[in-house]
């Protein structure tokens, strides 16, 4: 019986090939690394908002964190399934959905934007990997929508830090908005303007972005292309490309929203489509519409389209180039020959 067995087949090197399901590669990188060095490259940003907004912005950090990572712990306990607090992923949610709201923001509206984030958007689609948008976007949007006088109250850099009470400052534009006075470049790359937690210091956000490259966490494709397509469309609308680019939540939204995985496309190509169709919706909104910021609305638009995206632009196999040419060159002769 034994003689009659296939020989195992082995590579040229001598390698024996082993027959099996995929996935073939395999990788030590978990959730909990990838959420947590996303919580490392946050953390200049963090620095940058407390130093810049005082203790209001560290008490809205802490309420949407500490209520995402509850909110996420409950409906564990509530479906009796495991707990996945300890990947982070409800963390990040609850920074960054902070960082898209100002420090004047009441904290219970922090904890209703933290429940629609996480249980509305998140939860009630399958948990992480399974929703259809990044649901820090999702609160965020629902905030503004709900509460608009709230979500667009903002103080300047370093006054609530100075004065340490909200209740008696007069709020203050943001550099995009028409009635905003003029802010250098300088104001804009450092934060010292007004504006939400995590759009106010470019520079913070920059050198997370290149931790998150060196890691690599994130890759080059989504950031470069949604903040190139902002800059050129800027360029030719005649706009100040510098503002356009520093100001707003642009950065934010490019480096780290995203670039999310479960609600971003899969392939290089398909990571350029995405962000080109985020910077030309987020210019669109900017130039011609009643809002002076368009991020959140643009990623949460391309984000239903990922599935699309996804479809048109799939990955090659390898020799794949091969058979696509020669199904091309056997459609172009059978046209021919009709």
């Amino acid at each position: 019986m034994a003689d009659n067995q296939t020989p195992q087949q082995t590579t040229p090197a001598g390698i024996p090939l082993v027959l099996r399901p995929a996935p073939q590669i395999s990788s030590a990188v978990t959730t909990h690394i990838i959420m947590r060095d996303m919580l490392v490259a946050l953390a200049p940003a963090t620095i940058a908002a407390i130093a810049y907004f005082g203790l209001p912005a560290a008490l809205v950090i802490a309420t949407s964190v500490g209520s995402c990572v509850l909110f996420e712990y409950l409906w564990c306990r509530l479906r009796k399934t495991p707990q996945t607090i300890g990947d982070l992923s409800a963390a990040v949610t609850g920074l960054l959905l902070a960082f898209n709201v100002p420090s004047t923001l009441p904290l219970y509206m922090v904890v209703i934007g933290a429940f629609v984030a996480i249980i509305m958007t998140k939860e009630l689609f399958g948990g992480i990997g399974k929703n259809f948008a990044n649901p820090a976007i999702v609160g965020r949007i629902f905030l503004a929508v709900a509460f608009p006088v709230a979500m667009t109250t903002f103080v300047p850099a370093n006054q609530l830090f100075a004065a340490g009470q909200a209740a008696d400052l007069v709020s203050s534009a943001t550099p995009l908005s028409p009635t905003a006075a003029p802010s250098t470049i300088m104001q804009l790359f450092l934060g010292q303007h007004a504006g939400v937690l995590g759009e106010t210091s470019a520079v913070a956000l920059l050198l997370g972005m290149v931790f998150l490259l060196y890691r690599p966490v994130i890759t080059w494709h989504v950031p470069v292309a949604y903040v190139g397509t902002v800059a050129i469309l800027s360029l030719i609308a005649g706009r100040d490309v510098l503002a356009q680019v520093f100001s707003g939540g642009l950065l934010l939204g490019a480096i780290y929203m995203a670039t999310d995985y479960s609600t971003g496309p899969a392939t290089k190509r398909g990571k350029l489509v995405f962000g080109i169709g985020c910077g030309l919706i987020t210019c669109l909104i900017r130039f011609f519409g009643n809002l002076n910021e368009g991020v959140a609305y643009s990623i949460l638009f391309m984000n239903l389209l990922v599935p699309y995206i996804d479809q048109l632009t799939p990955n090659i196999p390898v020799g794949g180039e091969a058979i696509i040419a020669e199904r091309r060159r056997a459609k172009r002769g059978g046209k021919a020959h009709e």
